[in-house]
């Protein structure tokens, strides 16, 4: 395995192929709107833009004409919470998401993306992304966890200096974090509230929206209070709503309550249903048909109850709160695209009507976020476009019957991205493996009980400037021989800049192998006193590195790294690297006595 191969499996997307069409007539259709059923209408796309949504439209010469009696045409969905990697774009538009609405990436990643969608061809072939870019987070907060070097915020009287990067790295809205994870039994620093308050008001004067990362009802309240225009969760840990909700009213806040991961969260993997469903198994990638059958691990005596989570999205509806559907993809249970139809599903079960629901996947979001170009089909807008067979409004899951997605006026070829998904399932799982040790590295190789050994993984080919190398070295721990020293440069330039040792265990390069017997990863560990990263690769968790840090000192420390933090039981383990970063400059630590138990 070189850094080449790891490159393509970071970088490369998933493309699908699309077709060029115009005019187009969409004749016969019910036509819901992204607010109401119109009935039944004719739609007329030329260039990229709805026409015309009338009875009766005639054909203009040289259209495509798609007979559409019988069937509904909706906007494009807009999935208002995810994170977003690049071949991940396509995935949620094979579902019908033609919008994301992005709250928490890499900013470079965002800029490539707003020049993609920007540019004269646009975007037809993936769905468009607005994002939150780099999240208000503080030193070790929620959000500093998954591998990349982020700036974080310590105090009320930089807020303004902070927002003001963001916007220069071209956010388009501003997400915070404020909360501790007290209601999953976690225990993270957050912001002081003095501060929260202080960003919130510097993106204000900048004339950007806020919202804030919550589950808790106390933080959820205290945003309110100090004015963010939304929540990108709702609270789980109480069953008392009452004044929540009148406080949310009040101040036109709107909720993205994401209930799918509130349901996975509190141990139900909340996508379980839409694998076993063939209107969207047909497109479900091997990595997707496994993320909607995950659920986090629940820690005991967490306060967080999913029927909470319901309950308060009932009630806020009821009040009259802005709901918006938004699916926190690709966390487990989720997967993206299609999980934006269960999160559809679990909004009717709180309470929505179905033509409710389908708005807050539509006009909601669109308004909310003030996307005045998409969201709804009407004269002027943006043809982003679902045809389905069957009626939503009256069944929310006709929804998962597409028949065609259209994206700026371009139809989408599912057939062939159907082909593809298909394809992916084709994987074969080496042998499993017996939990013992690994290396010892004491005959002075790098060698290892089974599989490739270790090898040296940089990013230089996947565009970074890293450099390192990894050399067998005397003195060990526990009084052994020999240890594994990883010393190099990280230069930063990516948001997943690494070099250190790479693992594979199975003995050809990329074939997933099954270490599920064990149940952790140990190591011994010394070092520069820095902070480094344990970087493991699973087929199920869609070849995206599952990042966990440890600090080491000077002196040898056993580190162990169970398989449940990076969200996997270990049946398809790919390859794991021991590296140097995130921080970017020299590094120098040693490892030894690496084993599975």
């Amino acid at each position: 395995m070189n850094a080449r191969m790891l490159a393509v499996l970071l970088l490369t997307p998933f493309a699908a192929a699309v077709t060029q069409a115009a005019p187009i007539l969409i004749r016969g259709a019910r036509v819901f709107d992204g607010s109401s059923m119109l009935g039944q209408r004719d739609v007329l796309v030329r260039d990229g833009r709805i026409a015309a949504v009338e009875p009766n439209i005639t054909a203009p010469a040289g259209a495509q004409v798609v007979e559409a009696a019988g069937r509904t045409l909706m906007p494009g969905f807009i999935d208002a919470h995810t994170h977003t990697f690049a071949d991940m774009l396509p995935q949620a538009l094979a579902f019908g998401v033609t919008t994301q609405l992005e709250m928490f990436t890499d900013h470079r990643m965002m800029a490539q993306w707003r020049a993609e969608q920007q540019g004269s061809a646009g975007a037809t072939g993936r769905a468009d992304v607005f994002s939150a870019g780099t999240l208000v987070t503080v030193p070790n907060g929620h959000g500093t966890q998954f591998g990349m070097a982020i700036p974080t915020i310590t105090s009320p009287d930089s807020a303004q200096a902070f927002v003001d990067a963001r916007i220069a790295e071209g956010s388009d809205f501003i997400k915070i974090v404020y909360d501790d994870g007290g209601a999953y039994m976690l225990n993270r620093p957050t912001l002081s509230r003095a501060t929260l308050k202080a960003v919130i008001d510097a993106a204000h004067r900048r004339g950007k929206l806020v919202v804030v990362h919550v589950h808790s009802v106390k933080y959820a309240t205290e945003a309110i209070e100090d004015g963010v225009d939304g929540l990108v969760h709702v609270y789980a840990d109480t069953d008392a709503h009452a004044e929540f909700v009148a406080l949310a009213k009040r101040r036109g806040a709107v909720v993205i309550p994401t209930l799918t991961v509130n349901m996975s969260v509190t141990g139900t993997a909340g996508g379980a249903t839409l694998a076993a469903d063939p209107r969207i198994e047909s497109l479900l990638t091997r990595n997707d048909l496994s993320q909607l059958q995950q659920a986090f691990p629940t820690r005991p005596g967490a306060p967080a109850r999913y029927e909470n989570a319901a309950d308060a999205v009932r009630a806020l509806h009821a009040a009259g709160v802005p709901i918006l559907a938004g699916t926190d993809a690709p966390n487990p249970g989720t997967t993206h695209g299609a999980s934006i139809h269960s999160e559809l599903d679990l909004l009717v079960k709180a309470g929505l009507t179905p033509a409710q629901a389908l708005a807050a996947a539509t006009s909601v979001p669109a308004k909310a976020f003030r996307l005045s170009d998409r969201g709804r089909i009407a004269t002027g807008l943006r043809a982003d476009l679902v045809l389905v067979n069957g009626d939503p409004t009256v069944d929310i899951a006709a929804a998962r019957s597409v028949d065609a997605i259209w994206k700026g006026g371009v139809r989408f070829d599912r057939a062939a991205y159907a082909a593809r998904a298909r394809a992916t399932r084709a994987v074969v799982i080496a042998a499993a493996v017996e939990p013992g040790v690994v290396s010892t590295f004491d005959d002075g190789n790098k060698t290892s009980r089974f599989g490739m050994g270790w090898m040296v993984s940089n990013d230089d080919l996947a565009g970074g400037k890293s450099k390192g190398a990894i050399t067998v070295v005397d003195g060990g721990a526990e009084g052994s021989a020999k240890a594994l020293r990883i010393a190099g440069t990280i230069d930063g330039a990516l948001p997943y800049a690494w070099s250190g040792a790479m693992f594979t265990p199975a003995s050809v390069p990329m074939q997933p192998t099954d270490l599920s017997a064990a149940k952790e990863l140990r190591f011994w560990a010394k070092g520069d006193s820095k902070r480094y990263r344990v970087m493991l690769f699973a087929q199920s968790r869609g070849m995206t590195p599952i990042t966990r840090t440890f600090d080491v000192t000077e002196a040898w420390k056993e580190y162990t790294f169970p398989f449940s933090a990076f969200g996997t039981d270990g049946k398809d383990i790919v390859m794991i690297i021991v590296a140097g970063g995130p921080a970017a400059g020299p590094f120098e630590f040693f490892i030894d006595n690496v084993r599975l138990q």
